[in-house]
């Protein structure tokens, strides 16, 4: 009786240092590195926004938090890393459309969306500006469609990938206009990009923190963006439903997401964190320059918002009859 006594007195003593430890990390989280995971390659849209985000977070967390891009299959080999991920704070990933696109669209996935990710908020909402390459001879979105209706399947637009923002506005203009254009899948927003101001192809649906620049410069012409209000950074740009086309094509919300069963103390100081950088009037300042405005969610708000996102996709998926093609 007396050992079994000991033995349980050792085994509670052994319990509570167990939880006193595990309270203790979360309480002086992080104690280390932070990885900020962004499933895209380098130069693509995510990049300024992921950096920004990181630089704010290293200053009120206290320690770095480095942005790691790990692209490829589709958003889906960087997205499954962290899934897989020890839960514990130190290992976060950057949400773009394409997480609620590939969720939608892409069977037999190695994770389960909303079952291994958990939200710890959301960042910003962008607008899609469509734009063309100089070279081809339009100056509205009317006058695009007239083009393709005379070359029909002659005309490509890019996007940065199957399940994308830009790959579903594509599909959608096709359907709303009766035109047959021919869809060019890219892997990230980067290197269509390159390939747009190259006129390798001649239009794409783009967030505009990635062209803002080389429509100021003139290297990319905007024809009609997202949205029923003008964007600051694009004023001399109508919207859709300036042009007759209220309500049309979707738009993508940035969030940080980590795996799980990540503690909620540790989530709730991600999310308070998260939610005073994208408050700011800095913050505010370099979204409004690049086309996109912030939009701040709590956890719980968050994880509805990618509820809401997944089954918005999925109903454009089942409306334009979109399929995967890895």
């Amino acid at each position: 009786m007396i050992r079994f006594r000991t033995a349980l007195q050792l085994a509670c003593a052994s319990l509570v240092a167990s939880t006193a430890i595990q309270v203790d990390a979360q309480q002086s989280y992080p104690t280390r590195p932070v990885r900020f995971v962004t499933p895209f390659p380098p130069g693509g849209s995510t990049d300024p926004m992921a950096r920004f985000v990181a630089a704010k977070l290293t200053e009120r967390l206290g320690q770095q938090v480095i942005v790691e891009n790990r692209p490829g299959a589709n958003t889906v080999i960087g997205t499954d890393l962290v899934a897989r991920a020890t839960p514990d704070g130190h290992t976060m990933l950057y949400v773009g459309a394409a997480f609620y696109g590939i969720t939608a669209l892409i069977p037999n996935l190695p994770f389960n969306t909303l079952r291994d990710l958990t939200a710890v908020g959301t960042m910003s909402k962008s607008r899609s500006v469509l734009v063309v390459h100089p070279s081809v001879p339009v100056q509205s979105l009317q006058e695009l469609v007239a083009l393709a209706k005379a070359k029909p399947g002659q005309i490509n637009f890019g996007s940065s990938g199957h399940g994308t923002t830009a790959h579903f506005n594509g599909e959608l203009l096709r359907l709303a206009t009766n035109i047959d254009i021919r869809h060019i899948p890219y892997k990230g927003s980067g290197p269509l990009t390159t390939d747009l101001l190259a006129g390798r192809i001649e239009m794409a649906f783009q967030v505009p923190i990635t062209v803002v620049a080389f429509i100021a410069a003139g290297k990319l012409r905007p024809l009609v963006h997202t949205g029923d209000t003008r964007l600051a950074a694009l004023s001399q740009v109508p919207t859709f439903s300036e042009v007759g086309m209220p309500g049309f094509g979707v738009n993508s919300i940035s969030a940080i997401a980590v795996p799980s069963k990540t503690p909620r103390r540790v989530v709730d100081r991600l999310s308070t964190e998260l939610a005073a950088i994208i408050g700011a009037s800095d913050t505010a300042e370099f979204m409004a320059k690049h086309g996109a405005e912030p939009f701040v969610n709590n956890p719980d708000q968050a994880n509805a918002v990618f509820r809401e996102e997944i089954a918005r996709y999925t109903t454009v998926i089942k409306e334009t009859g979109i399929t995967f093609k890895p």
